[in-house]
């Protein structure tokens, strides 16, 4: 094996013999460094300017000039320091090592790819010139600022100039970087030649730091294997990796599987299954994956669905990946296959365990992928081909329509497959019946978020506050008060759900705003008779409802019934009047002239030392009964006459 494997090193072309300069300098538009063509692949000397001189700059000029390039990379003045780089190399003079890296990794600092040429064409004129020169970091510096910007083109060209002018970088410092390249434009074909190159350096040159690392054998295997398609050279490859001492992995193994799969040679399938065995590989799930991407590639359908069974059996199937499961519907949908995806569930229904997380299912993966690919009514096929064969459908094949119906707000549908999940005696969890509900209450879809939380209680979830106020909350915020008064009567006996008087306050508010005092009164008959017991709030909202349309004689109704409350729990605090309270019954008692009710309102405020502004009630009773006369209401009613005389003596009226 490791004969063949340097025999395969040793037909690679070495890059010393190749003419780089028309590649290299293509990237520079126009050149910065203008270096003449080769003729018979023979460096030509550089003819210089009729004005230049032809020897080297004398030592006071050279100074100079280094001194004005380190004082412009001190200040930052880029041009300048690159105007003073080029004077020098154009007298046939280098700077020092120290300053022609710190321009070179300067330039590759900056942001732009103007700069980044610049940095580019230093490095290779002085790969070409006086490697010796050029740093190890300085290159390795432009090399990623090329990763940051994806210049492809001049990161191969400088690699390639490395090699040819035997400027031996350590492969970690390179090699990674080209890679991820590659990984970006979606190719590892580019990656190929200088991989094998290093190899070559490697072996017959013995500098083990130019041995290639498993992320870049992987990255060569997978374009043999995912692009090329080619046995030969993968396996080529694979007896390079012996050679070099590196390991395989979990993504070597799989990649060997999705190109043994997609040619068919299922003997050497199983001939890698038990070397991964073998070998001690725990995971096998991107084993796996890479397989079945393989099959479905070439169409063998049936392998597929053995590959995914039989990954269940083994354990590792608890856990199929999201895309895994993605391959597998794009594979069967483009086939027109649905049957037989439904087919695949139905037997891995079968060898999943009852314990097994609904999202872990392998039926919930692929319904997820329907959803994720925009393939929703394939989904349904899919479901509707496994109720036509009367299988028993888990819930994870179901969860994913649902959160897809809630995305779309397609409510009504949710609801009506909650309730036929119900019917089958399967059970959402409480997360899923809460952004149901939620996504009902959004698109005011009040009866499907009543019925999927009937479906709720009778699942017999014990947490229903989160949901209960979401409805509560909705039909508020849309000024539905018959539709919460509904709803809280049909749950009002439910002991999960912890209803409060502020419940019914906010109800009695929600119709009193929309003008509908005589439901508002309703439901405050209800409240009570129910035992809940009315608070300030309560009594705050139904006077000033009366007040709105004049019905003076309803706050008196009112105050009757909170004066008896006051004196039944003198003491104990659970109903005392506030401020707020005192200030609407005393404002609309005077509107309608209960003067008996208000003096009674005022001793209770001075009992309890609550502050009343008594200017608010005088110019209420200016405003409604400032030609009142004493003297008929004297003969009418005695007793109306004392009350009356009594608050315009509090308020200040006789003065």
């Amino acid at each position: 094996m490791r004969k063949t494997a340097l025999y395969m090193l040793s037909r690679r072309r070495s890059f010393s013999s190749d003419p780089e300069i028309p590649t290299l300098y293509s990237f520079l538009q126009p050149s910065i460094f203008a270096l003449k063509r080769t003729t018979n692949h023979r460096q030509q000397p550089i003819i210089p300017p009729p004005n230049s001189q032809q020897n080297p700059a004398s030592n006071p000029q050279k100074s100079n000039l280094e001194a004005t390039l380190q004082q412009s990379l001190s200040d930052n003045n880029t041009d300048e320091a690159w105007k003073s780089f080029k004077s020098l190399t154009s007298c046939s003079s280098f700077p020092s090592k120290p300053l022609t890296n710190s321009l070179i990794t300067h330039l590759s600092s900056l942001p732009n790819t103007h700069n980044l040429k610049r940095a580019f064409a230093s490095a290779v004129f002085l790969l070409e010139k006086n490697p010796s020169l050029l740093e190890h970091e300085s290159a390795a510096a432009l090399l990623d600022s090329m990763r940051t910007a994806n210049a492809a083109a001049p990161a191969f060209a400088l690699v390639k100039s490395m090699f040819k002018n035997r400027f031996f970088m350590p492969f970690e410092m390179w090699g990674s970087v080209l890679v991820d390249i590659c990984r970006k434009n979606g190719s590892f074909a580019p990656f190929l030649g200088v991989f094998h190159e290093s190899c070559r350096v490697a072996f017959d040159e013995k500098i083990n730091f130019m041995k290639p690392d498993l992320v870049a054998c992987n990255a060569a295997l997978e374009c043999y294997c995912r692009e090329a398609e080619s046995v030969v050279d993968a396996e080529k490859l694979v007896e390079t990796m012996s050679v070099l001492g590196v390991r395989p992995d979990e993504i070597s193994f799989g990649l060997l599987a999705y190109l043994y799969a997609l040619k068919g040679l299922d003997e050497k399938v199983v001939e890698l299954e038990g070397l991964i065995c073998k070998l001690g590989v725990s995971d096998k799930r991107h084993f796996t994956h890479s397989l079945i991407c393989g099959y479905l590639k070439s169409g063998k359908f049936e392998s597929v669905c053995d590959a995914v069974l039989r990954g269940l059996k083994e354990g590792e199937g608890l856990g199929f990946s999201q895309e895994t499961c993605n391959e597998v519907v794009k594979g069967f949908v483009q086939n027109g296959d649905c049957g037989s995806l439904a087919n695949l569930i139905i037997e891995s229904q079968k060898l999943e365990p009852s314990s097994i997380a609904v999202e872990r299912t392998f039926g919930y993966g692929v319904i997820t992928a329907c959803v994720d690919l925009c393939l929703l009514e394939k989904g349904h096929s899919v479901l509707d081909e496994m109720n036509a064969q009367g299988a028993t459908i888990g819930l994870g094949v179901y969860v994913p329509i649902l959160k897809a119906y809630c995305k779309e707000q397609r409510t009504a549908e949710a609801a009506q497959l909650v309730t036929e999940l119900s019917s089958l005696g399967q059970r959402l969890d409480l997360c899923s019946y809460d952004a149901l509900i939620e996504s009902s209450m959004s698109s005011q879809d009040f009866q499907s978020a009543f019925s999927i939380f009937r479906d709720m209680r009778e699942a017999r979830m014990h947490d229903l506050k989160g949901s209960y106020l979401t409805i509560m909350t909705g039909l508020t915020e849309h000024h539905r008060p018959e539709l919460m008064a509904a709803f809280l009567d049909e749950v009002v006996v439910d002991p999960r759900i912890e209803i409060g008087t502020h419940d019914w306050n906010s109800i009695i508010h929600a119709f009193i705003k929309a003008g509908r005092l005589e439901d508002a009164r309703r439901t405050f008959r209800r409240m009570v008779f129910l035992q809940f017991e009315p608070n300030e709030q309560t009594y705050l909202s139904l006077i000033n409802g009366f007040v709105s349309v004049e019905k003076y004689f309803s706050v008196l109704m009112l105050w009757n019934e909170v004066k008896r409350k006051v004196s039944c729990n003198s003491g104990d605090g659970k109903f005392r009047l506030d401020s707020s309270l005192v200030d609407a019954f005393l404002y609309a008692l005077v509107k309608g002239g209960f003067f008996d009710a208000v003096m009674q309102v005022v001793e209770k405020s001075q009992e309890m030392k609550i502050f009343v502004d008594k200017w608010r009630y005088k110019q209420a009773f200016m405003e409604k009964h400032k030609k009142l006369n004493v003297s008929k209401v004297r003969k009418r009613n005695f007793k109306k006459m004392e009350a009356l005389v009594a608050f315009k003596n509090w308020a200040g009226l006789n003065s």
